[in-house]
C-alpha cells in the first residue's frame, strides 16, 4: 500500500508497525527520516543488541534477508531488520532476476519482524514482477525531490515543528543557497536552532553566523542589486566574492542569474502580471513574485533576451571557449551589461 512519508510516520508514532516497510525514491531525506525512527523506537535500547540487525545492499544477498526476516526474536515481541542502501542489493538490478522467495515471504510476512528496505536515489521499475508484489503487500514509500517553489513552505513547516520561527530574509538565504536538498537544509537549520533552548526567530544574522552565508554580501543580494538598478551595491558585493573567490565561484553565479533572467523571460510571456500569476510562470514560491515584479518592469522583453546572451558568452569565456579572463573581471563586466 502506497502511502506518504506523514502518513507512514503517524502510524509510527501510534504505535502501528506494519511487518515490510518498502522506501524508496530520488529524495533520501524521507527514507531516512522513516528507518531512523523506526532504528530508534521500534525497539527498547535492552532489546536492540539481540533484535536489531543494520544490514546493507553491497555486503548482503537477497535470500540472506529473507532468512534472518523468517526468524524469531530473541527474548522479546518483536525484531527489527533494516536494509540500508537496498538499491545495491545485487538482485534488484538482475533483469531477470527470480524474486519468488521474496514474493513469497511478502504474501505471509513473520508477524514478529519489522522488515524496512532503504532503496534511495532512485526507483525500482514499476514493470518489475517484485513491484507488484511490494505495491500491494508492503508500506510503499515514494520519495520524490520537492519542487524549488515548494522549498520555502518546507522550510517554514520544519521549523514550525521544531517550535521556531523564521524572518523572510534568512527563509530567502537558505532557498536561493541551499534550493531542494532537504537533508542539508535540515541539518543547516538544526545547526542553528541547538543553539536556543526558548522559541526563537532564524534571522540572516543566524545564518551568517551558524551556516555561513553572509546576508549582505551573496549572490541573492547581487541579483536585487541589479533587479533595481544600483551599481554602488552591485560593486560592493562583487569585490566582496573577488576577496573569497573560493567560496564564490563564478560558475555559480553565472548559473543562477541564468537561471533568474530564464524564469524572467517566462515571466514576459505571461499575461497574468499579478503576484499569483507572476509565480506560476516564474515557478517560484509566491514568496519571491515581488523580484520578479521589479524586474519584469526594469527589464523589457528584448532587454531580457539580451541579458541571456550576455550570460550565455560570459559562460563561455568562463569555460576558455571564446577568451580567458580573470573571473572577477568577467563578472564586473557581465553584471555592467546585465544593468545597462
Amino acid at each position: 500500500m502506497a502511502k506518504s512519508a506523514e502518513q507512514i510516520l503517524a502510524d509510527l508514532k501510534n504505535g502501528n508497525y506494519a511487518p515490510v516497510y518498502f522506501l524508496q525514491g530520488e529524495e533520501p531525506y524521507f527514507i531516512d527520516l522513516i528507518s531512523n525512527y523506526i532504528e530508534k523506537n521500534a525497539l527498547d535500547e535492552s532489546e536492540k543488541g539481540f533484535n536489531q540487525q543494520i544490514l546493507y545492499g553491497k555486503d548482503v544477498k537477497l535470500n540472506q534477508v529473507v532468512s534472518a526476516a523468517r526468524s524469531f526474536p530473541m527474548m522479546g515481541q518483536r525484531q527489527v531488520i533494516i536494509v540500508k542502501e537496498a538499491q545495491n542489493l545485487g538482485e534488484f538490478t538482475e533483469s531477470n532476476f527470480d524474486f519468488s522467495l521474496l514474493e513469497n515471504y511478502l504474501q505471509s510476512p513473520q508477524a514478529s519482524t519489522v522488515l524496512v528496505f532503504c532503496y534511495k536515489h532512485k526507483k525500482l521499475d514499476k514493470r518489475k514482477k517484485i513491484y507488484k508484489s511490494l505495491q500491494q503487500h508492503t508500506i510503499l514509500l515514494e520519495s520524490n525531490k520537492i519542487y524549488e517553489n515548494k522549498v520555502p513552505d518546507w522550510i517554514l513547516q520544519y521549523v514550525k515543528s521544531k517550535g521556531h520561527g523564521i524572518n523572510r530574509q534568512a527563509l530567502m538565504l537558505l532557498t536561493e543557497y541551499i534550493g531542494n536538498n532537504l537533508e542539508r537544509l535540515s541539518n543547516e537549520i538544526d545547526k542553528v536552532l541547538v543553539n536556543f533552548n526558548e522559541p526563537s526567530e532564524i534571522t540572516e544574522a543566524l545564518i551568517q553566523e551558524y551556516v555561513g552565508i553572509n546576508k549582505d554580501y551573496n549572490i541573492f543580494e547581487l541579483q536585487s542589486a541589479i533587479i533595481k538598478g544600483n551599481a554602488l551595491k552591485a560593486n560592493r558585493i562583487l569585490n566582496y566574492f573577488a576577496s573569497d573567490p573560493k567560496n564564490h565561484p563564478a560558475v555559480v553565479n553565472i548559473g543562477f542569474l541564468h537561471s533568474f533572467f530564464t524564469k524572467l523571460l517566462l515571466v514576459h510571456h505571461s499575461g497574468d502580471k499579478s503576484e499569483r500569476g507572476v509565480a506560476s510562470a516564474a515557478g517560484v514560491n509566491p514568496f519571491f513574485a515581488k523580484d520578479y515584479i521589479v524586474a519584469v518592469n526594469r527589464y523589457n522583453l528584448g532587454k531580457t533576451i539580451q541579458n541571456l546572451n550576455h550570460i550565455f558568452q560570459a559562460d563561455l569565456m568562463f569555460k576558455g571557449v571564446t577568451a580567458n579572463i580573470n573571473e572577477s573581471q568577467l563578472m564586473k563586466e557581465l553584471v555592467y551589461k546585465l544593468m545597462h
